[in-house]
C-alpha cells in the first residue's frame, strides 16, 4: 500500500479549492453539509485517522477553571448546536469544543433565511435564535454509547469520549419570559452537569428577544446566585468540579460591563467568555449590512479586543477569560492571549480561513 504523505500546508491547499464551492451554497446549507461530513468522518476509521493526521497540532497545555486543556484554541458555541459531531471536531486540533446553545425544549429558531455571509467584510450576520433539538436530545448524544450500532460494528469503531474538553452553552427557550428564565437555566445545569467539563451561561445573544436584559445587575445577580447554589449541589452529588462561565455581549456600555463583571465575581462564577456577536454595523461594505442579527468575523475584531482589555483590567486576574470574536489569524489570536485571555475560541475565522487555522495558530504560539 502506497504511503500517504501529509504536507505542512495540506489543510490550506484543500480549503483553497473547497471554499469557492462551499460559498456558492446558502450559508446554512453549507453549515449543514460540513457538519454532516464531520459526522460521517467520526464514524469511519480511515476518515477519522486522516483528519487527525492532516490537522495534527503541537500540544500547548493550559490550566483554566481547575481543568487542563491540551491547547488554548477552542470552537465557539453555535457550530455544533446539538452535539452531533464532537468527536469529528476533536480531530481538527481544538483544545475544547463548546456545543449549543442548548434550550430545555426543542425549538425551531427564527425563520429562514437567517444567516448571511458578508464576503467583502469577512463577516457573518446571523439571527438563528437558538434553534435546538432540546436538552433530552443533546443529553443522549453526550451519553457514552453502551452498544455499537450496526454502522459502528461493520466499521469496527469503538465509541469513546472525544479527547477535548467539552463545554455546553445553555440558554432559555424563546417562549420563557425573563421572570422565569432562571428555571430554564437551572434545569439545563442539572441536565448537563454529568456530561460537561464546563457550562457557558448564554445571556448575550441578540437574537432572542429580551435575553440581553438578563445582563443587567439585578437580573444577573438573581440568576447567577441561584445557579451557583445549584452548581454546588451538583458538584457534591457527582463528586466533580463544574465550572460556570458567563458569556457577555460586546455592546455593553463601560458601566454596564463593570456591573456585570462585579456580579460575576460576587457570585463566584469561574470565568467570562467575551464576546458574543454585535449589533453594531459601522464601516460595512456588503449589501447584507442591513440584515438584522448578530455580526461576527473581522468587523468584530476591534470591538472584541477592546472589551477584552476592559475585562482584564476589571477582573485583575481573579478569573480566567475566554476571548472570542473576530479572531481571523494567528496574529489576532496571539494578541488576545498576550492581552490576558487564557483561552480563545474560533468560529467565523474558520469559515473564511478553513479548519487549518487551528493548527496555524498553535504553531505560531
Amino acid at each position: 500500500m502506497e504511503k500517504i504523505t501529509i504536507t505542512r500546508n495540506s489543510s490550506f491547499i484543500m480549503y483553497k479549492f473547497i471554499r469557492p464551492i462551499l460559498f456558492r451554497l446558502d450559508p446554512e446549507r453549507t453549515h449543514a453539509f460540513t457538519l454532516f461530513s464531520l459526522r460521517v468522518a467520526q464514524r469511519a476509521p480511515f476518515a477519522f485517522w486522516l483528519l487527525n493526521r492532516i490537522y495534527a497540532a503541537p500540544k500547548k497545555p493550559v490550566q483554566a477553571f481547575g481543568l487542563t486543556f491540551k491547547n488554548p484554541v477552542g470552537l465557539a458555541a453555535g457550530y455544533d448546536k446539538d452535539a452531533l459531531a464532537v468527536r469529528g471536531l476533536s480531530a481538527l486540533g481544538f483544545g475544547h469544543v463548546e456545543v449549543g446553545t442548548v434550550t430545555p425544549l426543542p425549538q425551531e429558531g427564527n425563520p429562514k433565511p437567517r444567516v448571511f455571509r458578508l464576503v467583502e467584510d469577512e463577516g457573518v450576520i446571523n439571527r438563528m435564535g437558538f434553534p435546538s433539538r432540546g436538552s433530552d436530545f443533546v443529553q443522549r448524544k453526550l451519553t457514552p454509547v453502551q452498544k455499537e450500532d450496526l454502522f459502528q460494528r461493520v466499521l469496527g469503531v469503538r465509541p469513546r469520549r472525544p479527547s477535548v474538553m467539552l463545554g455546553v452553552n445553555i440558554g432559555k427557550n424563546k417562549s420563557t419570559p425573563n421572570e422565569e428564565a432562571v428555571l430554564d437555566y437551572l434545569t439545563l445545569l442539572q441536565d448537563f452537569a454529568p456530561h460537561a467539563d464546563y457550562l457557558a451561561i448564554n445571556i448575550s445573544s441578540p437574537n432572542t428577544v429580551g435575553l440581553r436584559q438578563l445582563q443587567g445587575r439585578d437580573a444577573l445577580e438573581g440568576l447567577l446566585t441561584q445557579l451557583h447554589a445549584q452548581r454546588q449541589h451538583e458538584e457534591q452529588r457527582l463528586d466533580k468540579r463544574l465550572p460556570l462561565l458567563v458569556k457577555l455581549a460586546p455592546d455593553l456600555s463601560e458601566s454596564e460591563l463593570d456591573d456585570a463583571l462585579g456580579v460575576i465575581l460576587q457570585t463566584r462564577m469561574d470565568g467570562v467568555i467575551a464576546t458574543n456577536t454585535t449589533l453594531a454595523r459601522e464601516g460595512l461594505r456588503s449589501s447584507y449590512r442591513g440584515e438584522s442579527g448578530g455580526l461576527s468575523g473581522s468587523p468584530l475584531t476591534v470591538r472584541s479586543e477592546a472589551v477584552l482589555h476592559q475585562i482584564v483590567k476589571r477582573v485583575n486576574g481573579q478569573i480566567p477569560i475566554v476571548s472570542v470574536g473576530g479572531i481571523m489569524s494567528p496574529d489576532s489570536a496571539k494578541r488576545r492571549l498576550d492581552a490576558g485571555a487564557t483561552l480563545i475560541q474560533l468560529y467565523t475565522g474558520l469559515i473564511y480561513r478553513g479548519p487549518g487555522l487551528v493548527k496555524k495558530i498553535l504553531r505560531s504560539l
